[in-house]
């Protein structure tokens, strides 16, 4: 199971209600404001970001990243 990072800067609407909906369903955790983590199988980086991409504006900025190094100082949530 890989652990993949995601950020996202939502600009002029922020609309985070999909997006959030979103991480919920795949047990995302916030680890600072607009930074959450969650593990999939069977997945790349490219298709995490073609799928959410979907929750936010033409406008917003997305970040997937999949991490096998990772450390936190004062983070909301651990990632797993």
């Amino acid at each position: 199971m890989a652990l993949f990072f995601i950020d996202y800067d939502l600009r002029n609407q922020r609309s985070y209600q999909p997006l959030y909906d979103e991480l919920a369903r795949f047990n995302a955790r916030r680890v600072l404001e607009s930074v959450w983590c969650f593990e999939r199988i069977n997945t790349n980086a490219a298709a995490l970001r073609n799928h959410f991409k979907r929750f936010i504006d033409h406008d917003d900025g997305l970040c997937v990243t999949q991490v096998v190094d990772w450390a936190t100082r004062n983070a909301n949530e651990e990632p797993h």
